[in-house]
């Protein structure tokens, strides 16, 4: 591996470390940790409750669990492995796993607590808020299917592209709405998710060209 491309990758994961440590410390207020309209924006979620979007987004935030993503890159990667594209099965699968323990690392080192002001609509296993778990690991698993994309089939990727992006927007705002998030917490996980995947396209594909 060439010096240009390790330096490149070691770029990408220092914007996530910076992300993270900008959003949790540096734009926060004395005291609380949190960024302007964060407060806001649960009070928000809160006023658009109703019994219909309760059901829907307690199903949606799913689709960022290592319970569902976990299992769908798993066999992504076996489909991709026994295709021949024994490196893409391995970043994809590498990307989410990797971003889920950032997360968590990051989370056991800020220790933000969890919203409190309206009761949360599902049950949590951490009390711990900063970053994300459910963000960066929904953005973290479709930036590298994207990337996939554009590497194998350089031409069709756009129809991808939406439906990812879709399924990221919706994860993220489930974790506000059903108050188990602040606004900085799913906006820093998906911000440094990218990155880190980004970087390890970097690391693992050097130049990024396609083999479609």
């Amino acid at each position: 591996m060439h010096l240009r491309q390790k330096t490149k990758a070691v770029w990408w994961w220092l914007a996530a470390a910076a992300t993270l440590a900008t959003i949790a410390f540096g734009f926060g207020s004395v005291g609380s940790g949190l960024l302007p309209g964060d407060r806001e924006g649960l009070i928000l979620a809160k006023a658009m409750r109703s019994p219909w979007l309760d059901a829907v987004f307690q199903s949606l935030t799913w689709f960022g669990s290592l319970i569902v993503l976990l299992p769908l890159a798993t066999m992504a990667g076996v489909l991709l492995w026994r295709r021949g594209h024994r490196v893409e099965a391995q970043f994809l699968v590498g990307a989410l796993i990797g971003a889920s323990m950032f997360a968590q690392l990051v989370k056991n080192l800020v220790e933000r607590p969890r919203p409190d002001l309206f009761p949360a609509l599902v049950q949590v296993v951490s009390p711990l808020s900063f970053p994300s778990e459910h963000a960066t690991q929904s953005t973290a698993f479709a930036v590298a299917v994207l990337l996939i994309s554009l590497r194998l089939r350089p031409n069709e990727w756009t129809r991808a592209a939406p439906v990812l992006a879709a399924l990221v927007l919706l994860v993220d705002f489930s974790r506000i709405y059903l108050q188990v998030h602040y606004p900085s917490d799913v906006l820093a996980g998906s911000i440094a998710a990218a990155c880190w995947v980004m970087g390890l396209r970097v690391f693992m594909f050097g130049g990024g060209e396609s083999h479609g």
